[in-house]
């Protein structure tokens, strides 16, 4: 499928079940979104957690109680409009499905929060690599030893992002995504992966391993998996998140939202 398509043109394709794989690179130049729809009882926590732990879990919209249409692009269903859903119940995981229409209920309050595919398209204007991409896999995420700031019931490790790069290209990096405050930014950390708890870049926690190049070191970004553990980690009695990697698609420019 063509990354030309339109935010609108792809949420119809995801909504007729004609795309049910992973976004990056899809809608190029458009943020995508990572999801998380809960217990409306525990909304202000979850968002306490989102608030202090902007890096990850930066918000883009929070929609009221049973509502399922997002500012950020009218016309849109969250329960159909991502590629693919996991469902979680009293903590543990339920299922993984397409459509989440007959899991979602009045009570429940959606998040959006940025995602690090959002700046991916000026990382391809700058001329750096995005291996997943080129090697037509998910990114390579991964659970670090560093701990988010708790809030309420939730607490979570730090999810990263991984994309490996030369040293000079890394330094570009930075300068690049550092401007999209709401889209992860900057990189975490550039280097050694046992400084922040991984220990196999081969095998990572979610999406897929990428080819690490010689001359290459990993640069790693915060990602918003981390709300999922964070809405995951005390026994509500239903979560629903965007599987990893498939991510809601809004309207809004990637460029909109940068820092200048």
């Amino acid at each position: 499928m063509s990354p030309a398509v339109s935010p609108r043109q792809l949420r119809q394709l995801i909504r007729n079940r004609k795309w049910t794989s992973p976004t990056s690179g899809a809608a190029s130049g458009y943020l995508q979104a990572n999801l998380v729809m809960l217990p409306a009882a525990e909304a202000f926590n979850f968002l306490l957690f989102c608030v202090r732990n902007p890096k990850p879990c930066p918000i883009l919209d929070v929609l009221e109680p049973g509502q399922v249409e997002p500012i950020i692009a009218p016309g849109a269903d969250l329960r159909t409009d991502l590629p693919r859903y996991t469902v979680f119940e009293n903590g543990e995981f339920n299922t993984e499905v397409e459509d989440v229409s007959d899991y979602f209920n009045d009570s429940m309050v959606s998040f959006l929060l940025g995602c690090s595919f959002s700046f991916e398209n000026a990382m391809l204007a700058a001329g750096l690599p995005i291996r997943n991409m080129e090697e037509g896999k998910n990114v390579s995420m991964y659970i670090t030893n560093k701990r988010c700031t708790p809030a309420g019931p939730f607490s979570a490790p730090l999810v990263v992002t991984m994309r490996p790069m030369t040293a000079a290209q890394a330094v570009r990096a930075v300068q690049v995504t550092t401007r999209f405050h709401l889209t992860h930014g900057a990189p975490v950390h550039l280097g050694d992966p046992e400084n922040i708890g991984i220990s196999n870049l081969g095998e990572p926690d979610f999406g897929d391993p990428v080819t690490i190049k010689p001359g290459e070191i990993p640069v790693f970004w915060a990602c918003g998996v981390t709300s999922q553990l964070a809405a995951t980690s005390t026994p509500l009695s239903r979560v629903i998140t965007h599987a990893p990697g498939h991510m809601f698609v809004s309207d809004l420019k990637d460029e909109d939202l940068t820092i200048l």
